[in-house]
């Protein structure tokens, strides 16, 4: 990946929905697909999104984890504040994903 490369954009649009945009590979993709995103048909290519109804934390959770994932894979990724756990919902502007950690539910490797 190149520095110049348009970053992997996961936020909560209007509707409250987690989605994903950006230009990006087959293993970027599997890698989204791993975090629980949903490629469903749309007019124009596909719509990336978490499923509807699971709860803010859950919905979180699961983009941090794809965020952390991206980032350890080298993709530039922004990651919608709002969208940490344990964040307050605000509108303030996408910001950096954090480093890489174990996945939401399971124990960090010794």
């Amino acid at each position: 990946m190149t520095s110049d490369t348009e970053p992997i954009r996961i936020t909560r649009g209007p509707g409250g929905e987690v989605e994903a945009e950006g230009r990006f590979d087959s293993l970027a993709a599997d890698i989204l697909r791993h975090a629980g995103f949903l490629f469903e048909p749309a007019l124009h290519g596909h719509w990336i999104r978490l499923p509807f109804d699971m709860g803010g934390d859950w919905e979180n959770q699961q983009a941090t984890w794809a965020a952390e994932m991206l980032t350890a894979a080298r993709y530039p990724v922004l990651l919608a504040r709002d969208l940490r756990p344990g964040t307050p919902k605000s509108s303030t502007p996408h910001t950096p994903a954090m480093t890489a950690q174990a996945p939401p539910g399971r124990r960090p490797r010794r």
